[in-house]
Formats: C-alpha cells, sequence, structure tokens
C-alpha cells in the first residue's frame, strides 16, 4: 500500500488532506506539528506522531524510518513564532535557517523540501490531496460586489499580485481603492482585522496565489475563521483567486456569507471585471 507522508501544521486542511488521501488509497503517517496542529487529525491518519514544530530532524526521521517517500505539508506554521522564541530549533533546523539568503517563505520552504529530497522524499502538490476544495471561479454568493467594490477588486488584485511576487504575502484590504493593509508575519486574519479597524467597515479583502505560486506549500486558504475575521472588521467582500486557493467548509462559510451579507467571489485574473 502506498504511504503518504503528512506535515501538518495549523487549521482544517491537514484534516481534509488526510481524509482525500486514504480515499485513494494512501496509508497516511502524520507528522504532527506541536502546538500547531489539531488534534483531531489523530483520528482521520493511519499513524501520527506529535513533534515540536522546531525538530525538523525528528520530523524527517520518523518519516523516513515509516517507509515514506511522498510527503504533503499542509497548515499553517507562523514565521512569529521564530521571533516569539516559541520554538526551540534542533541541530538540523538550526543549520537550515543559517544556510537561507533571507527568510522568507518560499527561502524556508523549498529548504524543507531540499532536505526531505536528499533523505528520498518527494514533495508533492498541497493540490494534489484538495482538488474538490479548489476555488470556483464567479460570485459564489447569492449577491455579488456593487460596481464601486468591483473596482476595489481590481485594484487590490494588482497589490496583492506585487506583494505575492515579493513574497510578503497574500492578501490585501481594500476601501475606495486605497490599501488600509498588507498581510506580512501576522497572516490573513490579523491583517483583515486591522485593516477592517482602519476603513471603518465595507472593507474588500483579496486574497490570491503568487505568480509563480509553487503549489507544494503556501497556497491560498481562506475558510471560516476568515469569514469571522471579516465579520469582526465589517468587511462587505472576500475576493480570493480562483483555482489556486483553497476554500475550506464552502458549504458553511457561503451559508454565513449570505447571512451576514457579505459577498464572495472567486476569480482569475480581471476576466471577472
Amino acid at each position: 500500500m502506498k504511504k503518504l507522508g503528512l506535515i501538518a501544521g495549523m487549521g482544517e486542511l491537514p484534516i481534509a488532506i488526510a481524509v482525500d488521501a486514504r480515499s485513494k488509497g494512501y496509508t497516511v503517517i502524520a507528522a504532527g506539528l506541536e502546538p500547531l496542529a489539531d488534534k483531531a487529525l489523530g483520528s482521520c491518519v493511519d499513524e501520527i506522531r506529535w513533534i515540536n514544530v522546531g525538530k525538523l530532524g525528528e520530523i524527517i526521521d520518523y518519516l523516513k524510518k515509516s517507509g515514506v517517500n511522498e510527503v504533503v505539508m499542509a497548515g499553517k506554521v507562523s514565521k512569529e513564532l521564530l521571533y516569539k522564541s516559541k520554538i526551540s530549533p534542533d541541530l538540523r533546523a538550526i543549520k537550515l535557517l543559517f544556510s537561507l539568503k533571507d527568510r522568507s517563505d518560499d527561502s524556508i520552504m523549498l529548504a524543507i523540501a531540499k532536505e526531505l529530497k536528499k533523505e528520498g522524499m518527494t514533495l508533492l502538490n498541497t493540490t494534489d490531496f484538495s482538488a474538490r476544495l479548489l476555488t470556483p471561479e464567479g460570485v459564489l454568493t447569492d449577491s455579488g460586489p456593487s460596481e464601486e467594490e468591483w473596482k476595489d477588486i481590481a485594484f487590490g488584485w494588482v497589490i496583492a499580485k506585487e506583494m505575492g511576487r515579493l513574497d510578503i504575502g497574500q492578501t490585501v484590504v481594500i476601501r475606495n481603492q486605497a490599501v488600509m493593509a498588507i498581510e506580512a508575519i501576522e497572516g490573513t486574519d490579523e491583517a483583515i482585522k486591522r485593516g477592517g479597524k482602519l476603513a471603518g467597515g465595507g472593507a474588500v479583502v483579496v486574497k490570491v496565489s503568487k505568480p509563480r505560486q509553487d503549489m507544494r506549500f503556501d497556497v491560498p486558504v481562506v475558510g471560516l475563521n476568515t469569514l469571522r475575521s471579516m465579520l469582526e472588521a465589517n468587511a462587505r467582500v472576500l475576493a480570493v483567486e480562483s483555482e489556486k486557493s483553497i476554500l475550506l467548509n464552502r458549504e458553511s462559510l457561503l451559508r454565513e456569507a449570505n447571512e451576514a451579507g457579505i459577498a464572495v467571489v472567486g476569480f482569475r485574473d480581471n476576466s471577472a471585471m
């Protein structure tokens, strides 16, 4: 039987991937990253070991000894942990960090992929096991953005793509074609709350993939937490790049969005404008 190694960070995506992989005949061997991964993951995989997020050597050794040669990385691992002394990296992680030209997301993830490859493990695309979760194109809620909000989406698209090109973040918050917030190390939810407060309500949230998105990691994900951050910020529109982003709990998210009067849109380039 095929084995899939799952390196699981925060959120619901690791669970969704584990369920999909098992339905495809994989035995799923998970490394649940502490303190991030959801404990519910344990009931969705065939085998799991809970490992501190900084113990890269232990993670790789565990997967290798389990006979894994294909791996998926899923779930957010915030770089805030590096700066708040929340992790104690092992020697392999320290060597990796000191080998980097910078500490951008892509630099870190590419280096991890290289370490896995050294041990005979191939890092697969996240979407190999979550294709059904990809955001479809078009207006997904009962009502769509206003004419002015479409203009904000078009404006935000250009800004967000540039931020992605620079590997800073994937989300921008816009109001009246002005930037209220750009996602940085704090993550999407906090950027939405910050931008929404500055906008004073009615903000448009735009989340995109990077121009040269590596589908093995850092694929844009939105879910119920995103929507609830928008509710807290009194934001009006969520626009997500179609076919290159993942929409978790789609039915519940769209139902809550409709109830709250929030428009949700999947778009690609400017085709929806």
